[in-house]
């Protein structure tokens, strides 16, 4: 079964030889945790900062929004114009500019400067994920690139499991400023991890976005996963972002557990993510497919089981596996597509995409809220998600028709 909509096989500028690197990738995967915590920690503690900032749930929400659409504005941007510096450097740069980012967060007084010190956080975030990807693509050749990407990935769904869970407990115990100064630390340790441990890797040649929509055959089929990246992940960010007041006051979740459902929806990720880099590493078409079909399913018990707990609790944990299943597999499809030479704009255009689906799904989220209660946040996450498995099966057809024709 074919990965991709062009059968392309990405090549690092040195393909690499010696044992797998698993403390580099390792080191990769704990920046990752750091990255996602920093991005998603408003969702666990919305209540409390809508509390201490005087502003609605929905503007909390709002903040998700603005910290994405940041990422998705500045992100080929900036890939562009930070082509020439060294990876290992600029990783260097951007996770301390994050950690200062999380820093002045803790420390803003009012929601506005709040929004501020969010931007500067979406800065960095989006060079950082335009990083990520190609970076571990350059660790090791293209047989071991599923596990590569799953191991990097993994500290993402390690932070839906530990870090938003923690970070809300830390939260609602000592209050959410700390929840962010304690991300803050824990960036600069990082920042110190990758000074160790993260071997530098030599970059592509810069390839600016418009040339290389000109001359790379590779472009449109990156276009094409970018567009169902974003409209997966607009309808996973409907639901996800005001996760915690659905919880509480939709199902009844008592406040005091909200930190171990969120824990439990965090685990059934991280079985999502064994289950990309493992049953589904060769074969990423059925997973995707597998996987948005079940995240619909999912979405849907939540939304009609409302009356039984554990029922509406199942759904939830149901959509958490395919929530941890189907990013790893996109972004897998994503380095099998592009050409070695646009790996770095490619991974910028994903990011971007990803970016406007959490942005965009914390936008929808925000109005459905405000507009039809919450109720209406998992129906809107099953209408997009089954959208985007009509254009993955759509893209699936076409690569059978390319490959038959191929095959005569």
């Amino acid at each position: 079964m074919t990965t991709s909509p062009i059968p392309v096989t990405p090549r690092a500028v040195h393909p690499p030889t010696g044992p797998f690197p698993w403390i580099g990738l390792i080191a990769l995967s704990g920046t990752v945790f750091l990255s996602i915590s920093s991005e998603m920690i408003p969702t666990g503690l919305l209540p409390e900062m809508s509390a201490s900032l005087g502003v609605s749930p929905s503007q909390i929400g709002l903040l998700v929004t603005v910290f994405a659409f940041t990422v998705v504005l500045s992100s080929a941007p900036l890939t562009a114009l930070t082509g020439k510096i060294p990876r290992h450097a600029l990783m260097v740069a951007v996770l301390t500019l994050l950690g200062v980012s999380n820093l002045l967060t803790a420390l803003a007084p009012t929601y506005e400067l709040v929004l501020m010190t969010r931007v500067l956080g979406g800065l960095a975030h989006g060079l950082f994920w335009a990083l990520v990807p190609a970076y571990s693509a350059h660790l090791v050749d293209r047989e071991h690139l599923a596990r590569a990407v799953s191991i990097t990935l993994a500290g993402g769904t390690i932070a839906l499991v530990l870090g938003v869970p923690l970070g809300t407990a830390l939260g609602q115990a000592v209050g959410w400023r700390w929840a962010f100064a304690a991300i803050a630390l824990a960036l600069f340790l990082g920042v110190l991890a990758v000074i160790l441990w993260l071997p530098p890797v030599e970059r592509d040649k810069p390839v600016h976005a418009d040339a290389a929509s000109r001359r790379d055959p590779t472009i449109l089929a990156v276009g094409l996963l970018c567009v169902t990246v974003a409209v997966v992940m607009i309808g996973n960010y409907t639901f996800y972002t005001f996760i915690a007041p659905y919880l509480i006051d939709r199902l009844g979740v008592a406040p005091e557990y909200l930190s171990a459902v969120l824990f439990a929806i965090g685990a059934a990720g991280a079985l999502g993510l064994v289950l990309a880099g493992t049953v589904f590493g060769r074969h990423t078409s059925a997973g995707l497919v597998i996987g948005l079909a079940v995240t619909a399913v999912g979405a849907g018990i939540a939304a009609v089981a409302t009356q039984v707990l554990w029922v509406s609790l199942g759904g939830i944990v149901l959509w958490g596996v395919a929530f941890g299943l189907v990013p790893p597999l996109l972004q897998t499809r994503l380095l099998h597509t592009a050409s070695s030479r646009i790996r770095d704009t490619a991974s910028a255009f994903y990011t971007t995409a990803f970016n406007v689906g959490i942005g965009g799904g914390a936008l929808v989220g925000a109005l459905l809220l405000d507009w039809r209660g919450l109720e209406a946040l998992p129906i809107a996450t099953i209408v997009l998600v089954i959208a985007g498995l009509i254009v993955v099966l759509l893209s699936i057809r076409v690569t059978r028709r390319g490959t038959n024709r191929r095959a005569r």
